[in-house]
């Protein structure tokens, strides 16, 4: 059930946030995440903040290594 529900608001997260703001809002849960010993942050936004800094790092690192030689050659 849980990751049912994670797996919606990821894909909620993709289709509503514009690709730039989505690493900058990964990144800012991470920050959050290391200061979890205070009332309203929480050790939760460290998982959270880097799967949503994925949806843009994967893309991101696909297109710095380039097309890939398809083997004609």
């Amino acid at each position: 059930m849980l990751k049912s529900r994670l797996k919606r608001w990821l894909v909620h997260i993709r289709r509503r946030v514009p690709p730039g703001l989505r690493l900058v809002l990964g990144l800012l849960l991470i920050v959050g995440g290391v200061f979890g010993f205070l009332p309203v942050l929480g050790f939760w936004m460290i998982p959270l903040g880097v799967m949503v800094a994925a949806l843009d790092v994967r893309p991101l690192w696909a297109r710095l290594k380039g097309p890939r030689d398809g083997g004609t050659g």
